[in-house]
């Protein structure tokens, strides 16, 4: 190993650690093995010092203490914004945050609506729409768990929606967001996210893109493509209601490329949100774009989101600048955003344009 210190941690991994005595260990990088060590065995009260000392997690305590409100409020303090929205109710259920008791509920809701900590913490608005979603309903995704949600966390998981949008780092791309208005969009669920649907999620998509971008245009689709005018001001449920006023008709994927190759658009990246229609008409999406492509000169990049697909295929494989999103969760917005700025692909070089031979740089 590189160092002793290093000799020891290994040491740890490979054989574990059967004697882990009374006193923390002398090397500093071991001290919060010993400490996780140490509370495999611990009584309560040496527990909640390890916690408290340590800024144990709730991944490194035993089972058995997951139900205690005590151990909860030692970590509540040191607890990330992540973990925190991940545990809401499980904090609500063992009855530590609840109205009963109003210092536990204070520091929960100034942790959510603290712009500084939501800053640090660098979480997603679809992150805590999760989070608000799970919470309000009172119940958990899988298993039986159930809790009375605190009405002003509640308010605070809504405050932080909103909050969270000067987190986002944006692209600084142009930007062009299909929304698909068919029916369908209003049912179904996404997965892993209660009371979230197609349409509510790819609403707070655009209306998150509408506050953090300054190049988007955002467009509603079904067999036709129409505009939509969203102020980053609007409430999420104003701009759902404006998205299902719009009137519907068939799936055409294809509709995003073709509106801006007509009307001369300039777009870096066509964001197509539907649920698990994928369909198209007389051209298809990889067709459409290539034209893009080429009459343009712009290196442009399609993504398709298919939020509560289980299957499809739009994207061409050989082609770095085109990407497949099948189903929906927290990490997605991030990840569409890393894939127009470049950051997961090279650069895509084009043939052939009206203006002669064009590269991406």
């Amino acid at each position: 190993a590189p160092s002793d210190d290093h000799n020891v941690v290994f040491n740890w991994i490979t054989n574990g650690w059967p004697d882990v005595g009374n006193e923390p260990h002398p090397v500093q990088a071991v001290q919060i093995i010993w400490a996780f060590e140490r509370a495999r065995t611990a009584h309560k009260n040496e527990l909640l010092n390890l916690i408290s000392d340590y800024r144990l997690p709730r991944e490194a305590l035993p089972t058995q203490w997951l139900n205690d409100p005590d151990v909860w409020a030692a970590m509540l303090p040191h607890m990330g914004l992540s973990a925190m929205l991940r545990n809401l109710g499980n904090m609500s259920k063992i009855g530590l945050l609840a109205d009963g008791n109003p210092e536990t509920v204070a520091f929960v809701t100034g942790s959510l609506t603290s712009a500084d900590v939501l800053r640090r913490a660098r979480v997603h608005p679809v992150a805590v729409l999760s989070a608000l979603l799970t919470y309000k309903q009172g119940h958990g995704v899988k298993g039986g768990g159930k809790w009375s949600p605190v009405t002003k966390v509640i308010d605070a998981l809504d405050a932080a929606f909103y909050a969270a949008f000067g987190a986002v780092e944006s692209s600084g791309k142009r930007l062009m967001l299909a929304l698909d208005v068919s029916g369908s969009m209003g049912s179904g669920q996404v997965a892993g996210v209660p009371g979230l649907t197609p349409r509510i999620g790819s609403a707070a998509m655009a209306l998150i893109t509408a506050a953090t971008e300054k190049n988007a245009l955002i467009t509603g689709f079904s067999d036709k493509l129409v505009n939509i005018d969203i102020s980053p001001r609007q409430r999420l449920d104003d701009v759902v209601k404006t998205v299902a006023a719009i009137p519907m008709g068939g799936t055409d994927c294809a509709l995003p490329m073709l509106y801006a190759l007509e009307k001369g658009i300039k777009v870096d990246g066509f964001v197509v949100y539907t649920d698990s229609e994928t369909w198209f008409g007389k051209v298809h999406p990889v067709q459409a774009l290539q034209q893009y492509r080429q009459a343009t000169g712009i290196a442009a990049k399609l993504i398709v989101i298919g939020m509560v697909s289980n299957g499809f295929t739009i994207a061409d494989p050989d082609d770095a600048g085109m990407l497949d999103v099948v189903g929906f969760d927290t990490a997605t917005p991030n990840l569409i955003t890393d894939f127009v700025k470049d950051s997961l692909t090279p650069s895509i070089p084009l043939s052939a344009s009206r203006e002669g031979e064009v590269s991406n740089e």
